[in-house]
């Protein structure tokens, strides 16, 4: 029997958690404890992005993600350079200071 598997090139929409699941691998990054981002970290960050498709999504995910850096000890100034440190120009700041509806 063979099964063929055909991924589609179209982005599918994120949803806030499993932004949050994606990022997981950032976690020692993001909490202070390493220096720079692994990257499964900086892959999650691309993907997110991608995924990041309408405002409305860019929105919850701003301010998922504002929840997540007071919540789960993320270090604020480690949020705000994840993505450049990446190499990815994001839609969704993750910075705890935006204002996720502009």
């Amino acid at each position: 029997m063979m099964i063929l598997v055909i991924k589609s090139k179209s982005v599918d929409a994120i949803t806030c958690e499993e932004a949050l699941t994606r990022l997981m691998p950032g976690q020692l990054f993001l909490t202070s404890e390493a220096f720079l981002p692994i990257s499964p970290c900086c892959l999650a960050v691309a993907n997110i992005n991608a995924g990041s498709t309408t405002t409305s999504i860019c929105r919850s995910l701003c301010r998922r993600f504002q929840q997540a850096t007071s919540g789960l000890g993320v270090s604020p100034d480690k949020a705000k350079e994840l993505s450049q440190l990446c190499g990815v120009s994001t839609t969704v700041a993750i910075d705890p200071t935006i204002n996720c509806d502009s």
